[in-house]
């Protein structure tokens, strides 16, 4: 993104590359806690995934919004990352 001056097409591009990541992460930890069940200890550490799914919600606006303002697009990617740098305790608590 930083060779092209965060255009438009590099920014939605980025964005589309990170939310097909978060995609995989959900469908994933949705995998283990059917393979372990609701009732593991897994399955009640990761819970409803929220975190998970309201990022791929912001993924997706940054997604629309880059084509508005790029600079909106990667300020909502921004958003995402801060989401997640604060450390998710869920299994930690529970094992």
């Amino acid at each position: 993104m930083g060779e092209n001056h965060f255009s438009t097409w590099p920014v939605a591009l980025y964005g589309m590359v990170s939310f097909m990541a978060g995609l995989a992460y959900y469908f994933l930890a949705r995998s283990l806690v059917t393979i372990h069940g609701k009732d593991s200890i897994l399955g009640i550490a990761i819970g409803k995934d929220w975190k998970g799914k309201i990022s791929l919600v912001i993924y997706a606006a940054g997604i629309g919004l880059s084509f508005i303002n790029s600079w909106l697009g990667v300020t909502m990617y921004v958003l995402v990352a801060a989401m997640w740098f604060i450390p998710d305790k869920r299994i930690e608590d529970k094992l």
